[in-house]
């Protein structure tokens, strides 16, 4: 295929939907995470759901970097931009997503210097440009955007800038992934594999699922036909009795990863003992910090943080959905009191959210009730 519309061909995709259907196994249900963010948007903005059999259901991981930081985070990024002769920079998704303290569009609106960027090169530029400011980056994400992240220190140290730093919530994907299959409230068959995480760390580190889980996955691209081929290997791999880890993304991810990338990570960047996860609590070595050696470029060590734990609000079931335990429709808030515009949780804040898919995408009501004549 050498075209983006060849990835979305209609025919093609009923042709793979058949095929999905005759492996299916008669009286069996077929439980399959699609762990990454981008992934969910394309299953429903496309509709594939639509393609699948009754007994394959799809669900939502925790692959989506806005909707797993906890709002303590948030009110401890919102303390910092509150300092005196601060400028908080931040990707868009985060502007909206709600702290304890509000979101950074309230702190902007009180006054706060919150501005936002397309990428950590862009606050350095800001640092540049302002040399009477201190410029603090708001770096979330997986390993996906860590190097970036991790670039930009490098250039910052090479170039001797020391009014910027960053504000380091970098998450790795793996411990979260252990996380889910380690809860006793969800029983999975197998996994789609996360791309874009996966140009960076490779797919080697994924061996744990099938050899420690039984567990097959399999890294996938994010087109239709990309998400359709994953489902359809994993079924085959279940009709075979087979449990292997394998790369339906192969034109873009390499099995070993980028190893360039991996080293500037390392070089800049370490585990933390332990981070929480909004939904998931407190997991061990799943977050990344600044090295000591580059100390100066670390907004924890620069500012001093409140770092009070922010318990989410009672209403609002972001937890159970980046956990696959519920799908969004079947949240007391959705499409209610939580709306893009007014969201309570994180999953409707950001462009990788399941709740902002169903939303945005008209899913709920359709699939709410293909949900109902399975039960």
């Amino acid at each position: 295929m050498r075209f983006v519309d060849e990835y979305r061909d209609a025919d093609k995709a009923q042709v793979l939907a058949a095929e999905i259907a005759n492996l299916c196994e008669s009286g069996r249900h077929y439980k399959i995470m699609e762990v990454c963010g981008g992934h969910t948007h394309t299953i429903y903005k496309h509709g594939l759901e639509d393609y699948l059999p009754e007994n394959v259901t799809l669900v939502h991981g925790p692959g989506c970097p806005v909707c797993v930081i906890p709002m303590g985070r948030v009110d401890d990024a919102i303390h910092i931009a509150s300092q005196p002769d601060v400028i908080m920079t931040t990707f868009g998704d985060m502007m909206r997503v709600p702290g304890g303290r509000g979101s950074f569009f309230d702190s902007k609106a009180a006054g706060a210097d919150i501005r936002m960027v397309y990428s950590p090169l862009d606050a350095l530029k800001i640092a540049r440009r302002n040399p009477t400011k201190h410029v603090v980056f708001m770096a979330i994400g997986f390993e996906t955007t860590a190097p970036s992240t991790a670039m930009t220190v490098l250039r910052a140290a090479a170039e001797d800038i020391d009014n910027f730093s960053i504000f380091c919530n970098h998450v790795t994907i793996i411990p979260a992934v252990k996380a889910i299959l380690d809860s006793p409230d969800l029983r999975l068959d197998g996994f789609i594999g996360p791309g874009h995480v996966s140009t960076v760390i490779g797919c080697r580190p994924y061996d744990f699922i099938a050899g420690d889980y039984g567990k097959p996955l399999v890294v996938a691209g994010f087109e239709p036909l990309d998400i359709l081929q994953s489902v359809y290997q994993i079924l085959v791999q279940l009709k075979e009795g087979r449990c292997e880890i394998e790369n339906q993304y192969a034109r873009v991810v390499p099995w070993y990863g980028n190893v360039k990338a991996i080293q500037v990570i390392n070089e800049v960047m370490e585990l933390r003992p332990y981070f929480e996860w909004r939904g998931l609590g407190f997991i061990s070595h799943s977050a990344l910090r600044v090295r000591e050696s580059y100390a100066r470029f670390d907004a924890e060590r620069i500012f001093e943080m409140p770092g009070i734990r922010v318990a989410d609000p009672k209403a609002c079931q972001c937890g159970e959905v980046l956990k696959g335990v519920l799908k969004p429709w079947e949240c007391k808030v959705f499409g209610t009191a939580c709306t893009p515009e007014t969201p309570i949780g994180t999953c409707m804040v950001s462009s990788e959210g399941a709740c902002a898919a169903y939303y945005n995408f008209g899913r709920f009501t359709r699939t709410s009730v293909r949900e109902a004549t399975r039960t």
